[in-house]
């Protein structure tokens, strides 16, 4: 396994473009989808004019709907205010090479308005909220993702012209923790692996999963900022390398009817010593870590929209299938959302409703904010699941985008953390997929009404 390569300093990245190792700067954000957007610019005109003053982006960029089309609705970006620009800032901590990308190198940035004051709706921004919050307490989250995807022999473009219908799996069964089954894409899964080492992630280990054609790579977890823009850089780079490759692969939280792709979401607490907070004298759970647990719970339904995020994140919640339905919480147990894992050190919790779908950003925000609520009226953590939650008599997942977008819209406690913009924003986010899919003809209603009815 390769090492980690740490992020290039500003410095270094000086010396690389002087020497003509670097000749392309990426600076990119992520949107409301998680998904990078921004521009690519000379490097030697990024040190000596985008690097100390930053660039501008339309802000339509956090105002459209997934296929990039713009829609009503949203306060801070329209046809009547102009469509105006925001500042993108780089943010030198994130600066990191591109192995994929020949001579590329690439920083995340930070969204602002021209009078200096950050775009509260950016993703980015509405973490960094929350991490304050939780600054102030003394405590920093770490965080890892487990990300899954399926893998196609056909190229994206092959797989749009044909409607993405008849892909060909990269294996033909259940691979799960299959040496075999990964072997048999091994040159891909190596070069996702290498590449993103030399990008500055810290690679674990890369395993096959249920549906054909499914994999799932395990980087180190790291604080909570960090992980999510790894994750975002993760992303593309995935799809990248496997359009460089001759294939496709994708992350959408259910793509057939068997397993879908999950991302779930592990956290901890680190007090001011580096200590785990969630872990008490014994190993066992602290009260911070029982306060912050019953806070998911009592959170859970309401912030949903920021777990599953789009009409086919809710496919995934399914009984028996390793995606949660129950609001539920239980010692290294699978059938509950929320899953208590590891001891003394290792102690953190896993909420299991995120797919490959979820924007990072977000989600982190969600189970932070949700922890503080509970941490900040001592919520009491109720008894653990210990058998099968899918069975048992718990409030249940919503089980659509639009059950979420409702709640997520009523919810005082979405207003208390995250303010009346936010939550008008994604609200009105899903308000434009809700209508986009009521208005669409699917071809499952093709198939049952053309002849028959």
């Amino acid at each position: 396994m390769a090492h980690r390569t740490p992020p290039l300093g500003v410095e270094e990245l000086r010396r690389l473009v002087a020497d003509g190792e670097i000749d392309t700067v990426v600076l990119a954000f992520p949107d409301m989808q998680g998904r990078l957007q921004g521009k690519r610019f000379a490097a030697p005109f990024f040190l000596d004019e985008v690097l100390g003053h930053g660039s501008e982006g339309c802000n339509y960029l956090l105002a459209v709907d997934t296929e990039m089309n713009t829609v009503d609705g949203y306060a801070m970006s329209s046809w009547e205010r102009g469509y105006g620009d925001f500042a993108m800032r780089p943010d030198p901590d994130t600066l990191r090479r591109v192995p994929w990308h020949p001579g590329t190198a690439l920083l995340v940035a930070d969204l602002a308005w021209e009078d200096g004051s950050p775009v509260v709706a950016a993703p980015r921004q509405i973490l960094r909220r929350q991490l304050d919050r939780l600054a102030g307490l003394g405590l920093t989250a770490q965080v890892g993702t487990e990300l899954e995807f399926i893998v196609f022999k056909d190229t994206y473009e092959a797989a749009w012209d044909g409607g993405y219908r008849g892909l060909t799996p990269a294996n033909q069964y259940n691979i799960d923790y299959s040496i075999l089954g990964t072997g048999r894409i091994e040159p891909l899964l190596r070069r996702l692996r290498n590449e993103m080492a030399g990008a500055g992630l810290t690679v674990e280990s890369a395993k096959g999963e249920c549906n054909p054609g499914q994999h799932e790579i395990a980087f180190r977890y790291d604080e909570a900022l960090v992980t999510c823009d790894q994750h975002a850089v993760y992303k593309t780079g995935a799809k990248e390398i496997a359009a460089q490759e001759g294939v496709s692969l994708t992350f959408m939280a259910k793509y057939n009817e068997r397993e879908g792709n999950s991302c779930h979401i592990h956290l901890s607490l680190t007090d001011a010593d580096g200590a785990n907070a969630m872990a008490d004298a014994d190993g066992g759970m602290s009260d911070t870590m029982r306060h912050f647990l019953a806070g998911q719970l009592a959170a859970l339904r309401e912030f949903s929209l920021l777990y599953a995020p789009h009409i086919n994140s809710y496919k995934r919640f399914q009984p028996g299938s390793f995606a949660p339905t129950a609001v539920a919480w239980g010692p290294d147990n699978r059938t509950c959302a929320l899953r208590v894992v590891g001891h003394g050190r290792s102690l953190r919790f896993e909420n299991r409703l995120p797919g490959g779908d979820v924007n990072p950003y977000l989600a982190v925000a969600g189970l932070v904010a949700a922890g503080l609520h509970g941490v900040e009226q001592r919520l009491e953590l109720p008894e653990p699941c210990t058998g099968n939650a899918y069975a048992a008599d718990y409030a249940h997942v919503p089980a659509t985008l639009r059950e979420a977008a409702e709640l997520w819209e009523h919810s005082d406690l979405a207003r208390a953390a995250f303010g009346d913009e936010v939550v008008a924003h994604y609200r009105n986010m899903a308000r434009v997929e809700l209508a986009a899919y009521d208005a669409a003809v699917t071809d499952w209603e093709l198939r049952r009404c053309f002849e028959r009815m």
